[in-house]
């Protein structure tokens, strides 16, 4: 290997294992959960690169003292999500990232009965005081244009009404562009992953903020 490629990767190395200098020391650590499918569990990408071990690493870099636990499963649909709700976000957990429906969308759910299954998720996590950021996500193709309509409406009705954090389309980072998507599937890549990070932080953030005003 020659020496510039090698300082190179040593540099890497330590810029992922070095701990981050700015976390303040003073906040205790937020827990934070991604509650979702196979747009936010990254589950087919290396342990280090997925969504929630991204998210927690650009977070930490910006000072935030936080962990993000990824409650994610592939193929759920957001009634799937509510049924193990109790048991994929513990008691410990200050707030949740909901990313759920892209399924129901892939499966021709109807958007009413995600609605249900959605609104009832969130009823759980407020009345646990947890704080909530939920994802929207882009229009499935399969999807005629009422049900595109109605998707749409349906993920920022339920944030107008249970008033919560709103992200319109965790996937629109990357839904358009083939280069930042699992070749022949709707789920982002790595650098996919690297471009939601960026887009959602300032969300993520605000999510935080809810969290640490909120008495458990």
């Amino acid at each position: 290997m020659r020496r510039r490629e090698f300082i190179i990767l040593a540099g890497a190395a330590a810029a992922t294992w070095l701990p981050p200098t700015a976390l303040r020391s003073e906040e205790r650590v937020i827990k934070i959960v991604a509650l979702g499918d196979a747009l936010a569990t990254s589950y087919y990408l290396p342990v280090g690169r997925r969504f929630s071990d991204r998210l927690e690493f650009a977070l930490k870099a910006k000072g935030q003292s936080v962990t993000v636990v990824d409650a994610g499963k592939g193929n759920d649909t957001a009634a799937r999500g509510l049924a193990r709700l109790n048991r994929s976000v513990p008691e410990d957990t200050d707030a949740v990232i909901l990313v759920l429906g892209a399924v129901d969308m892939v499966f021709a759910v109807e958007p009413n009965i995600t609605r249900k299954s959605l609104a009832a998720i969130i009823e759980n996590l407020k009345a646990r005081r947890i704080a909530v950021l939920l994802c929207g996500a882009a229009p499935h193709t399969r999807l005629d244009d009422q049900h595109k309509s109605a998707f749409a409406t349906m993920f920022s009705g339920l944030a107008g009404e249970y008033d919560v954090l709103f992200y319109p389309a965790f996937d629109d980072a990357f839904i358009s562009d083939p280069s930042l998507k699992e070749i022949g599937d709707f789920k982002p890549n790595a650098a996919g992953i690297e471009a939601v990070v960026a887009r959602i932080l300032p969300k993520v953030e605000a999510l935080i903020d809810q969290a640490r005003h909120r008495a458990h």
